[in-house]
């Protein structure tokens, strides 16, 4: 099988020759720069700065030799604008913390406060306040809060729709472009739009606007789940609309180029419970994700990709009944997750993208042979009659050792070369 033949038998349950591996196809599945650096260094391919292509998580950019030293059998098609909202272009140098020398795009305007904390804005505009800050000898960023007071008489929930809207036709063809050159490697092609997130914790922020109105507290929002529904209601329903005309207008543009389409990053589970009861999630999310889903699986062939972390077990029966194909990042060391129960339970009706390995505990401090064992041992699991595409829990984050890394990757091909 080619790489995209590959990741289409696992995508429809059927056995592929080798376990598919992802690493860099979406934002919930790449690397931090300082170790696509590092594995660059490792593969002995060329020395030059890393490209960040999400700013938020730093993520660093696999460029083609790296692709093909890991194995990877998936392509990336990026949203235009980044979670600071510029686009990637205009690249220029940049010194991390540590001192790494990368390169991010020429939006990307940060300060430093007074105790040594990065500060980065909105569209690159200084003349507001910072959208994101990295603490003093961080690896990435974390959302500032800007809630501005909130009127409970006089709550608009138009205010948090300022960021969806109809797609513009620069960003439509960027959309084009980006599947077009993705298509043309030959991998399965994973796409991120935006605005396809219903209350995507990390977008509530909206880290992307200069001057945010409406809820953005991530507290308030939680507590809006339960006290203010009718209020997300309007915003989800509005936003749903225009979600299915751009998904219209996508579709026209790329076709059947895309194989799997990032929908949305809300998280619903902690380490040992939930953000909500399977209730609410019925009740307020799940009308508008079947909407989205079904639109999709009526009018094209892309499979949807649902991401969750945290202990999400007693939601994946409702993820699957609203229409979602694929969950990641399958986080096995939370409660009530492990891979031989998820597998035996779903694994006929739903991918795991994920899954592959803790990036908690064992990928960032154990062992090589620790981490050897464990992908063995996830992959003999999930890779049973596919439904399985190779990827760490989450991102691997900075200060993960190289050694790991490449012992997580050598053990997915030792896996594939016993079969």
């Amino acid at each position: 099988m080619n790489q995209r033949e590959r990741i289409l038998a696992a995508l429809s349950h059927t056995e592929p020759d080798k376990v598919p591996v992802d690493f860099g196809g979406t934002a919930v599945t790449g690397v931090h720069v300082s170790c696509v650096a590092g594995l660059r260094k490792h593969y002995g391919l060329e020395q030059r700065p890393v490209m960040v292509h999400e700013p938020y998580q730093m993520l660093g950019l696999i460029e083609e030799d790296l692709k093909q030293a890991m194995g990877i059998d998936v392509e990336g098609a990026y949203p235009y604008k980044t979670m600071f909202g510029f686009p990637n272009e205009r690249w220029k140098e940049w010194r991390m913390p540590d001192g790494l020398e990368i390169l991010i795009p020429g939006g990307f305007v940060t300060t430093v406060d007074e105790a040594g904390n990065t500060l980065v804005y909105p569209e690159g505009d200084t003349s507001v306040p910072p959208s994101g800050k990295m603490p003093k000898d961080g690896y990435f960023f974390d959302s500032i809060i800007r809630q501005e007071p909130i009127d409970e008489e006089n709550l608009n929930p138009d205010d948090n729709l300022e960021e969806f809207g109809l797609i513009s036709s620069q960003e439509l063809d960027h959309i084009g472009r980006s599947t077009k050159a993705a298509a043309a490697t030959g991998r399965a092609v994973t796409a991120t739009f935006s605005g396809t997130a219903f209350g995507d914790i990390a977008l509530v922020p909206a880290p992307f606007l200069k001057h945010p109105k409406g809820i953005r507290d991530v507290a308030e929002w939680y507590m809006s789940t339960s006290s203010r529904r009718s209020y997300l209601h309007h915003i989800f329903t509005k936003q749903c609309e225009y979600v299915l005309q751009n998904l219209r207008r996508i579709h026209a543009a790329v076709g059947n180029a895309v194989d799997v389409v990032f929908i949305c990053g809300t998280d619903f589970g902690t380490q040992t419970s939930a953000f909500c009861s399977t209730g609410t999630f019925r009740e307020l999310y799940y009308p508008y994700y079947k909407e989205v889903n079904d639109w999709i699986h009526r009018h094209t062939t892309w499979r949807t990709f649902k991401h969750s972390c945290g202990s999400v077990a007693r939601f994946i029966p409702l993820f699957i009944e609203c229409g979602f194909d694929i969950l990641n990042p399958v986080q096995c060391s939370a409660k009530d997750m492990k891979a031989e129960d998820l597998k035996s339970a779903f694994g006929d009706r739903l991918v795991f993208w994920g899954g592959g390995i803790d990036t908690q505990k064992v990928l960032p401090f154990g062992t090589p042979a620790q981490v050897r064992e464990q992908v063995l041992e996830r992959c003999g699991a999930f890779s049973r009659g596919g439904g399985f595409v190779f990827n760490s829990i989450h991102n691997i984050q900075a200060r993960t050792p190289v050694e790991n890394i490449v012992a997580m990757i050598d053990t997915v091909h030792e896996f594939n070369d016993r079969r």
